[in-house]
């Protein structure tokens, strides 16, 4: 099987995030796709090529970054599922009003053409304010599969959620039998 493995902005969980994608690539064919700031943005968790060079390492190709390299996911059928973790706020609500104007969006709309499951890994500020009816979207939408989340830091950010990435391997197999893994709040 083939899964596309898209990386967002959330540059304090990719050291959470890339375990679990070396993780999947022992039993996956996978392709990474970053997004613009995935693929551009210097932080204090890392740059943008180390972080390329990594997923490199990992996938056995470079990150695909930009809307023409994504488009042919869904005409030619490449991939069995496509995992966004993290997903930021700004993809999420991007992801519920179907605008493809980002590598991860495109992917993501190129992809479910096929009907096939996309599996959301949240990683967002305002997950219990501004992004929480975007959530609740694809909550409601055929294709979408969320990794169980929680608030991460219920005193300092409370409006915060993020996924349990360790749980990324379980949703995307119960996703590619067309099952929700439960609970999905955590």
């Amino acid at each position: 099987m083939t899964i596309g493995f898209a990386l967002c902005g959330s540059f304090c969980t990719f050291s959470a995030v890339f375990p679990v994608m070396r993780e999947l690539s022992e039993e996956y064919c996978l392709i990474p796709i970053f997004s613009q700031a995935a693929s551009t943005v210097s932080s204090r968790f890392g740059t943008p090529e180390e972080f390329r060079a990594r997923a490199k390492e990992i996938c056995g190709k470079p990150p695909l970054d930009t809307i023409a390299q994504v488009e042919p996911i869904g005409p030619k059928k490449l991939l069995d599922a496509l995992i966004i973790a993290p997903c930021t706020g700004n993809t999420l609500a991007k992801l519920s009003h179907s605008i493809a104007d980002t590598p991860v969006t495109m992917a993501a709309k190129s992809h479910l053409r096929n009907g096939r499951p996309i599996v959301v890994a949240l990683s967002t500020n305002d997950g219990l304010a501004g992004a929480a009816e975007n959530i609740g979207k694809l909550l409601a939408r055929k294709h979408y599969y969320f990794v169980p989340f929680r608030q991460d830091d219920p005193a300092g950010k409370p409006t915060s959620l993020a996924a349990d990435f360790t749980l990324l391997p379980q949703t995307l197999r119960l996703a590619l039998e067309g099952k929700q893994i439960q609970p999905i709040l955590l």
